[in-house]
């Protein structure tokens, strides 16, 4: 590991502990540190960092920052709610409390610029300092002149220092339409299968031996690694479902070697568990209380029937319902069904010479992303932010064969998709989530 991290301008000793606190990102880490060059070494003044949620840009940047002992300032632009807080942050982080003081009430980039160079020339940067912008895609809502000042802030400010943006979107999307300086890109791609099982099998449980609880990590995989690829997400569900695993050990039913019989065991319980991915205010355990509290009040099991039976993340339900409404309704009546104060709309002015042909009995038309994603928006019971995830699980509907790409593979701009199940089966996916599909269904006017 320690290879792909030698450097001249550190010891060896700090990269051999970073390559341990960096797994599977030694590659990444690697990069970085080329492009920093020694720390008393000009470095290039700004680095965009992009990738999905959780895939180790800001771990990576802390660890080597804080291990290595290089002078940075680390600013969430999700707290710094203003451009004032973030240049008190800077400030603060490089020269001191008093530094940020000398900023005035309402201060503006150039009030910025110049209390930064007065405190460079009396205390000048002996390494890089490096500014670290956590959810940098927030700086796009800021003034036009922030994001070009951050990009070539070693410029202004003539001084040794680095602007590092971390992010979840591509590069294009940041850049202004008025251009700006161009930083480096560098992208961190998802972690695959096998180093989501390395790095999950390193929070083993101390009473248990590591091959039990790598056998645990592979079975929680196969469950939910189709629909959930998020670290942090199959951090918490390892967490949350092990003592459920360990139950047939701890009563002496089976053996920790028996993996089949623990398979076995722990399979409804990650099934039942699948209903909550993504979502933390009902963790797994008080979903499967509900469950179980339904079922003796009831005397059924409520979901989907044993002949269309599939588990799905609870967004993604409503992404196929959305999907299936978008295939069978035609794209004029959405007005109708997801719009307050549409009007009257009759259904005598569609149907004129197709009047008796059902939109079932035709198929599934194509529909693009964005009117997916309207319906979308529209149909869930709650506020929902279009964030990676969101689009990680239209993915996985066509990994699944759910949903049927039938754009060109090339057509990155408006992809359009057809809904491949049935209206059985749909049907039962609404009743998981107590949503009346029928009423949406133009067929069913």
């Amino acid at each position: 590991m320690t290879t792909l991290l030698q450097h001249p301008g550190y010891e060896e000793g700090r990269l051999q502990k970073v390559a341990e606190l960096l797994p599977c990102r030694e590659v990444q880490a690697g990069m970085l540190l080329s492009l920093m060059g020694e720390p008393q070494q000009y470095s290039y003044p700004s680095i965009f960092i992009y990738g999905h949620r959780a895939s180790g840009k800001s771990h990576v940047m802390h660890v080597l920052l804080k291990e290595l002992e290089l002078p940075h300032a680390t600013v969430s632009c999700v707290e710094c709610v203003s451009v004032v807080l973030l240049f008190e942050h800077v400030l603060r982080s490089f020269f001191g409390s008093d530094a940020a003081s000398l900023l005035p009430c309402s201060p503006s980039l150039s009030d910025f610029v110049r209390v930064y160079r007065q405190q460079c020339s009396q205390s000048p940067a002996k390494e890089t300092r490096y500014i670290v912008m956590e959810k940098a895609e927030l700086l796009r809502d800021t003034d036009a002149n922030v994001l070009p000042a951050l990009l070539r802030l070693q410029e202004l400010v003539e001084d040794n220092v680095t602007v590092i943006l971390l992010s979840e979107i591509v590069w294009d999307k940041f850049r202004p339409n008025t251009g700006c300086f161009e930083p480096l890109v560098l992208n961190f791609p998802d972690y695959s299968k096998g180093e989501l099982q390395q790095i999950l099998s390193r929070d083993r449980h101390p009473s248990y031996s590591a091959e039990f609880y790598s056998s645990y990590i592979n079975i929680l995989l196969g469950v939910f690694y189709s629909v959930c690829r998020d670290l942090r997400e199959l951090r918490h569900l390892a967490a949350l479902n092990f003592s459920k695993f360990c139950e047939p050990v701890e009563e002496g039913k089976v053996k920790e070697t028996d993996t089949h019989k623990l398979w076995r065991n722990i399979e409804p319980h990650l099934k039942k568990a699948m209903q909550t991915v993504y979502l933390r205010e009902v963790s797994s355990l008080q979903w499967e209380q509900m469950q179980q509290m339904e079922e003796k009040e009831t005397g059924i099991l409520r979901g989907l029937s044993a002949h269309t039976h599939v588990e799905l993340p609870y967004y993604s339900k409503f992404l196929l319902i959305a999907a299936y409404l978008a295939s069978y309704n035609p794209a004029r009546t959405d007005k109708r069904f997801f719009l307050k104060h549409h009007g009257k709309i009759r259904k005598t002015n569609f149907l004129k010479k197709n009047e008796k042909t059902s939109n079932h009995l035709l198929g599934p038309k194509p529909f693009p992303l964005d009117r997916l994603l309207a319906i979308f928006y529209s149909v869930v019971d709650s506020r929902v932010a279009p964030t990676a995830s969101i689009f990680s699980q239209i993915s996985s509907l066509v990994t699944l064969q759910l949903l049927a790409q039938v754009s060109h593979d090339d057509q990155l701009d408006a992809p359009k998709y057809k809904c491949a199940v049935s209206m059985d089966f749909i049907c039962a996916i609404s009743r998981t989530v107590n949503f009346d599909i029928v009423k949406y269904l133009y067929d069913f006017l």
